[in-house]
């Protein structure tokens, strides 16, 4: 059996790998075909590359997740084809609500299941979304589902 050399990757194209991954647009496996390196490489890079990303805006930020928000990452983001949704004002509040639901999804359903394959764990999420808005009582609602807090209207109050 011929072993190829050991090959040593630059930063820069460990950065461009791992910045693909975190895109999400290809599986991990597709990505190792697509760059010639192995699997775990690519899921080690991503993990450095997650983890670190904190240290590039410095320690000590004003509000949490403002880090965020700022031109240094949202400019890496938008450089690379990754969509960024916020109200405009770029508020660290802005992410609050999505960071709930995400806790949710993960602990109520991603968490609790080994999925086979990408379109299982979509199809199963895709299921406990529908469950979590329609069927799921949420305490913040008084009970109700976000579907019912959505789509009922409002009782109307009597002017005294």
């Amino acid at each position: 059996m011929n072993r190829r050399p050991r090959r040593n990757h630059t930063p820069a194209f460990k950065a461009k790998v791992a910045l693909a991954a975190v895109k999400g647009d290809r599986t991990i496996a597709q990505l190792a075909e697509q760059f010639d390196v192995q699997p775990n490489q690519i899921t080690a890079w991503k993990a450095q590359l997650e983890g670190g990303a904190c240290g590039v805006f410095g320690p000590g930020s004003a509000a949490p997740a403002s880090q965020f928000t700022g031109q240094a990452f949202t400019g890496v983001l938008a450089d690379n084809g990754i969509a960024i949704s916020m109200d405009g004002k770029g508020a660290w509040r802005d992410n609050v609500f999505v960071e709930r639901l995400w806790r949710s999804v993960k602990y109520e359903e991603v968490y609790l299941r080994a999925y086979d394959s990408v379109s299982e764990a979509r199809n199963s999420i895709g299921r406990y979304l529908d469950f979590y808005n329609s069927r799921r009582p949420h305490s913040s609602l008084d009970g109700s589902t976000p579907d019912q807090a959505y789509f009922n209207p409002l009782p109307l109050r009597l002017a005294a």
